[in-house]
């Protein structure tokens, strides 16, 4: 199920007794946690509402709740929030929980009480019994980040329901800007229209002046002057990064990331295999793949291969020695210019 029919369904109160909820797409989490909240009315919450986070409560305590009838109510609402124990991963305060009780719950879940789990992971563990039988038995609801087009509709779709518009080009150069994560996209939406107050037109000039360039932005573009060889673009891009404040190895670190992934789409695009099972298998977001696939069309596996190894020769040396960065990165750029392309 998406998220938008489990609204409609919360909205007239078609509520299950079971739901897992999973996904990475921080927005759409919170905005599922405050609907099923809103299942509950406002003067019975107190004694109607739980929430257990799993990294600090053992299960067993928000089994219990879940266990009692609704007090004063037609429904009790028990959420559990991160339950580690349906992934690989371990927690560091070694809550005890009592896993057997869980799945029994889950076969037999009391019809009166609403039990959500929130897990804000790309997948669970496949071969433990119990995100198995949460697969089969509970209402499955994705909160995978959205693709572009979708982040894109989303919202706008928020912004013309609040009454503003974006002027032309607005909508993609906050694409470009948050790198179409909605979490991002949402996050600067009311500062947006704060500053539109008086139009209700959002421009670039409001995007360009309220929503941040991120580094990996900034990046985006020193990656692809690297890759033209344009040694002036490029050196002027990175000392503007250091006068910025960004550290040398940040920068450094981010510059290996993004052509790891170059590299990576470059061979894995070469099998056929599409944009989304592309962010599926190297875990990024969708629109940072759709980027990457847009530029190893212009570069050879060869050259993204040494700037590559070249800037994982720079991350040694900034470590090893107090070599100045720019230095370094002005002798990394004239080397790779002097290859054959």
């Amino acid at each position: 199920m998406d998220v938008t029919t489990l609204m409609q369904q919360l909205k007239t109160q078609q509520v299950q007794p079971l739901y897992l909820i999973m996904g990475t797409e921080n927005y759409l989490l919170e905005q599922v946690r405050r609907a099923f909240k809103q299942v509950i009315p406002a003067e019975q919450a107190a004694m109607n509402v739980g929430s257990y986070d799993m990294e600090q409560t053992p299960v067993a305590v928000a089994l219990d709740d879940a266990m009692s009838i609704p007090f004063f109510g037609d429904h009790r609402l028990v959420i559990l929030d991160k339950p580690f124990f349906l992934t690989g991963e371990t927690n560091k305060n070694k809550v005890d929980h009592d896993l057997d009780a869980l799945l029994n719950y889950v076969q037999h879940p009391e019809p009166t009480t609403i039990f959500v789990i929130l897990a804000p992971y790309e997948k669970l563990d496949g071969r433990k019994k119990i995100a198995k039988l949460l697969k089969k038995d509970a209402v499955n609801v994705s909160v995978a980040p959205l693709a572009e087009r979708d982040a894109r509709q989303y919202v706008e779709s928020q912004a013309q329901a609040d009454g503003y518009q974006f002027a032309a080009g607005g909508m993609d150069l906050l694409v470009r800007r948050t790198n179409a994560d909605l979490s991002l996209m949402m996050a600067n939406l009311g500062k947006l229209e704060l500053f539109a107050v008086a139009d209700k037109i959002i421009g670039q000039d409001a995007i360009n002046g309220l929503v941040p360039q991120s580094l990996a932005d900034n990046v985006f573009d020193l990656v692809t002057a690297v890759l033209k060889r344009n040694v002036k673009q490029a050196v002027t891009l990175y000392h503007d990064l250091l006068v910025l404040g960004e550290e040398p190895l940040r920068i450094n670190a981010v510059l290996v990331s993004q052509f790891r992934l170059l590299l990576q789409v470059k061979i894995l695009a070469t099998r056929g295999l599409s944009q989304g099972t592309l962010a599926g298998q190297l875990h990024v977001h969708p629109y940072r793949v759709k980027l990457a696939l847009q530029s190893v069309r212009q570069f050879s596996q060869q050259d993204l291969s040494r700037a590559f190894l070249g800037l994982i020769n720079i991350e040694a040396q900034l470590k090893q020695t107090q070599q100045d960065p720019e230095l370094l990165f002005n002798l990394f750029m004239l080397q790779f210019t002097n290859q054959a392309a």
